[in-house]
């Protein structure tokens, strides 16, 4: 499990410190201010890829902004629109059935 944020200079070190539960759960966090490039470019996606040996067909990608999900899309990225706390549970309850 990887997480892929768009952050600020402000958020870098607020985000993990404010959510420890998704900071433990991670493998890896990139954070967009780290990287210097931020959601939807692909460039952003390719380098997670990239860095973490993953291929789009094999990654899932969730993320509350259609953008960001239309951006993975173009990539070949299964993408699912967040639209409340049950939607992650949901879609692995789905699959691993």
């Amino acid at each position: 499990v990887v997480v892929l944020s768009n952050t600020n200079r402000l958020h870098t070190t607020f985000w993990p410190e404010e959510y420890p539960e998704i900071r433990d759960a991670a493998d890896h966090i990139y954070l967009s201010q780290d990287l210097g490039m931020r959601k939807p470019e692909a460039r952003i996606y390719q380098h997670v890829l990239q860095a973490e040996g993953f291929s789009p067909s094999d990654t899932v990608f969730f993320d509350d902004n259609a953008d960001n999900i239309e951006g993975a899309n173009q990539l070949g990225i299964t993408s699912i629109l967040v639209k409340d706390k049950t939607t992650i549970p949901d879609y692995f309850a789905k699959v691993l059935c």
